[in-house]
């Protein structure tokens, strides 16, 4: 695509995000992601704020904008007020867009989380639910979480949980109604052809 600089601009938030970075490096210098990944978020800012086109599409092809935690520690620490953080949910949103997001290993997970999560959102309420996230598809959650799976109806409610009850409470069965309302504002902010553009790409 040509001028994604112009596209990326589109987004309001481009604009808050990157007012006049002088590659000063605070912003990687205070990133947890920085500690661990090889992510650099001095090095996105001034790869949008030159504009070369081709630096900017390989950004949005890249792992590394998936790196970001979005703990927002940048926006407190940048003397001239950019918000790294923010950059980059304005270079995620364009990849997903765009297509590009299929391109790195990182990208490509936001399909499955769209499928898992965004989906649990539309159909239960949550994002993440108990019943939904079994030991055998998530090992990395331990031996802890399988025995919590297999005794739930008994230790929710030790834990103030009202496990698939009514009325208020942590796991609760969430109302139709409710649901329904949940999915005008998906339907009504966009969210719902934003959902279908990640799964259909």
């Amino acid at each position: 695509m040509n001028n994604l600089k112009s596209y990326l601009e589109q987004d309001s938030r481009a604009n808050d995000a990157l007012k006049a970075c002088m590659n000063c490096g605070m912003c990687t210098a205070v990133c947890p992601a920085a500690e661990f990944y090889d992510y650099d978020p001095r090095r996105i800012c001034d790869t949008v704020q030159r504009g070369n086109e081709d630096e900017i599409e390989a950004l949005l092809k890249e792992d590394t904008i998936w790196y970001c935690g979005q703990c927002m520690s940048c926006k407190t620490r940048c003397p001239r007020g950019n918000v790294p953080g923010e950059l980059i949910q304005v270079l995620r949103r364009a990849s997903q867009e765009l297509g590009y997001f299929t391109e790195s290993e990182k990208g490509e997970q936001q399909k499955r989380l769209m499928n898992s999560i965004g989906s649990n959102v539309l159909e239960i309420g949550y994002c993440v639910y108990p019943d939904r996230v079994f030991p055998e598809e998530h090992p990395e959650q331990g031996p802890i979480w399988e025995w919590y799976i297999e005794n739930i109806e008994e230790i929710a409610p030790k834990l103030g949980a009202n496990y698939h009850g009514k009325g208020p409470g942590a796991l609760r069965d969430i109302p139709e109604e409710d649901l329904e309302e949940v999915r005008k504002i998906f339907e009504v902010t966009g969210g719902m052809k934003f959902r279908e553009t990640v799964q259909n790409t």
